[in-house]
């Protein structure tokens, strides 16, 4: 039975950053679940939680057999063992894009100190900024080539309670006993692929900038497919 791709999208960031490389995997065949995680920053922490109910209950009308494949950007990457244990559905492969990874033993920090030392000036009244707004103009544009998709991702962000970064995520023994890999854009995430890779995970390289999906969805469908079926 082929798996059921399941993209998690950085709670930082909204599902719109996975809609065309999930219109590219649809249109090939595949069956797709983009879950929005927009709503998991309201009410107190922890946080992790409402992110492992989002999954599920965007999972709730597929059959409890039918196995599907995970697929985490960027801070995502960090939930994926929590998710991957909280699912019903067998995980057949796990594949972080550009993303961060659970620590080997948990739990793992959403933030590290000198992160959160950058962040806690901008959290007035303890809610933080959109993720494109920490950056400037320089950093941000790289990421966009289409006026339009800017807007839309932009537009879906949510804003952050400073405490999300501030929270620690469980990492539940065994999560990893199913394969593995990393889809590696680039720059700072080549450290984090360098590290998949002496897990033994497989790591593939589509070069780009940080949200190169919405770029070239058509060639991370196709590293997704690839790496699904190869681990």
């Amino acid at each position: 039975m082929q798996p059921i791709f399941v993209l998690v999208h950085s709670p930082s960031v909204g599902p719109s950053t996975w809609r065309p490389v999930a219109e590219h995997l649809t249109a090939a065949g595949y069956q797709v679940k983009v879950p929005s995680l927009l709503h998991i920053g309201a009410g107190a922490p922890p946080f992790w939680p409402r992110i492992v109910s989002a999954v599920r209950d965007d999972l709730r009308h597929v059959p409890a057999g039918s196995p599907v494949t995970l697929v985490a950007h960027s801070n995502a990457g960090l939930f994926l063992p929590v998710i991957r244990s909280g699912l019903d559905h067998p995980v057949t492969s796990s594949i972080f894009v550009d993303a961060a990874l659970p620590a080997l033993t948990g739990p793992t920090p959403v933030a590290s100190p000198e992160m959160l030392e950058f962040l806690s000036p901008m959290g007035a009244m303890g809610r933080l900024p959109r993720w494109t707004d920490w950056w400037d103009e320089a950093d941000v544009a790289p990421m966009f080539t289409d006026p339009t998709m800017r807007h839309t991702v932009i537009e879906e962000q949510p804003t952050l309670p400073l405490s999300y970064y501030e929270q620690h995520i469980p990492v539940p023994d065994g999560w990893d006993d199913h394969p593995c890999s990393y889809l590696l854009f680039g720059p700072p995430y080549d450290d984090l692929a360098a590290e998949a890779r002496e897990r033994g995970w497989r790591v593939a390289h589509l070069p780009g900038a940080h949200l190169h999906q919405i770029i070239d969805p058509v060639g991370t469908a196709r590293h997704l497919v690839e790496l699904a079926t190869t681990t």
